[in-house]
């Protein structure tokens, strides 16, 4: 039996709805210590950990006594992402005399942060939350835009954490030109 052409007026009718964006990957929660969940300055940082280049996982307590700067950029080998580590390489020996770490952090894979560390030496490490359990604690997901395309993804952003574990200083949106040296500013402030 052939199939039945729709009439002139049901094409008329048939409207396109507009495309959404991805949702957000869900993951487990981070453990914390209590407290409402969400970062603020001033406040403790809950525990956290993630897998490292260099193999394992990488925890919060491992930066016990030391001021930690935590970055989280959108993709490895990337314009803005690889300036902005970059920056980070180049201020690292000034960051190790005051006394503080810095690592990295995007939803990529172990192995493409392992070509990109040592593609830019970069000495520090990077952390892969590929099920963006960090970017949920840090609140860094955001909804996004790309050639009028809407997207959910990281939001360049910058956390300062002290020696006990506190939230110093967040930088969001972040313009990667000059950021580092603020970072660095604030580092040695603490």
């Amino acid at each position: 039996m052939p199939a039945k052409k729709a009439s002139p007026a049901a094409k008329k009718t048939v409207k396109k709805t507009p495309a959404r964006p991805a949702p957000v990957a869900k993951s487990a929660p981070v453990k914390s210590s209590g407290g409402s969940g969400k970062l603020a300055v001033g406040k403790k940082v809950p525990a956290f950990s993630s897998a490292i280049t260099g193999g394992g996982s990488w925890k919060s307590s491992e930066a016990a006594g030391k001021n930690l700067v935590v970055y989280f950029y959108p993709r490895d080998n990337t314009t803005g992402c690889t300036a902005e580590g970059e920056a980070f390489r180049d201020l690292a020996p000034a960051f190790k005399k005051a006394n503080t770490m810095i690592l990295g952090v995007s939803t990529d894979s172990i192995a493409s942060h392992e070509k990109f560390k040592a593609k830019y030496q970069f000495p520090f490490e990077l952390l892969s939350d590929e099920s963006q359990a960090l970017c949920q604690l840090f609140d860094v997901i955001k909804e996004k835009s790309m050639y009028g395309r809407k997207f959910m993804g990281v939001e360049r952003s910058t956390f300062l954490i002290d020696a006990a574990g506190v939230l110093r200083q967040e930088w969001r949106k972040v313009k990667v030109p000059g950021h580092a040296d603020a970072v660095l500013a604030a580092a040695k402030a603490l």
